[in-house]
């Protein structure tokens, strides 16, 4: 049930702004009001190819910030499925685990398609891999031993651990998030990098208020 998937520490990211102005793209895009609130996955019902426009604008940062929040999010939803499928799991943190589910599912279609009306790559290069760092590296994605824990965790002690795992997670998408947001280019990539933000935050926060009742 465990999968790899790509992520990329704060520093490899953020070296990749320098590419940013060779990338293609000039005319200025039209600008929207970024998501708010814990559904962030409302950001994907604008279409990533809704102009030509639109599709060519777009520097090396937003690549990178698709690229790698692709494979991220899917790791999240996967650690929610695991949730999900588990017995004498709290409401609560079954409720968090649809939310996460529900939201990031359909980022992850939104990003796939700016990548291809882009004409570029959806998987980052393989030197990014950086998967088996874990929970401590940056990123905040899950090695295959994490992934395998919470798998086989059962009851209360799965909760802690998801909540636990998750928080990290989300800090590593935060990061990535906010880079995006300083140095991307594509008005609806930004976009959502500040709903991730404001999103993420806030579940973070309610993350460890459930910690703390369990």
């Amino acid at each position: 049930m465990t999968k790899k998937f790509l992520t990329l520490s704060a520093t490899a990211f953020a070296a990749t702004l320098a590419l940013a102005g060779c990338a293609t793209g000039t005319g200025p895009g039209s600008t929207g009001t970024p998501t708010t609130g814990m559904d962030h996955g409302s950001s994907s019902s604008t279409p990533a190819n809704s102009s030509p426009a639109a599709a060519a604008e777009h520097n090396a940062a937003d690549v990178m910030f698709a690229q790698m929040m692709i494979p991220h999010h899917a790791q999240a939803v996967e650690m929610s499925d695991m949730m999900l499928a588990k017995k004498d799991i709290p409401a609560e943190v079954t409720a968090l685990a649809t939310k996460i589910k529900a939201a990031q599912g359909p980022e992850i279609e939104t990003m796939t398609g700016w990548l291809t009306s882009w004409n570029e790559p959806t998987h980052a290069p393989s030197g990014h891999d950086m998967s088996t760092h874990g929970a401590g590296g940056m990123g905040g994605m899950m090695s295959d031993a994490d992934m395998k824990k919470l798998d086989a965790a059962q009851g209360a002690e799965a909760a802690k651990l998801f909540l636990t795992q998750m928080i990290a997670h989300h800090e590593g998408a935060i990061v990535m998030a906010k880079t995006e947001t300083t140095g991307g280019k594509n008005p609806e990539a930004i976009n959502l990098s500040k709903a991730i933000v404001t999103a993420q935050e806030a579940e973070i926060q309610d993350m460890r208020a459930l910690l703390a009742k369990l």
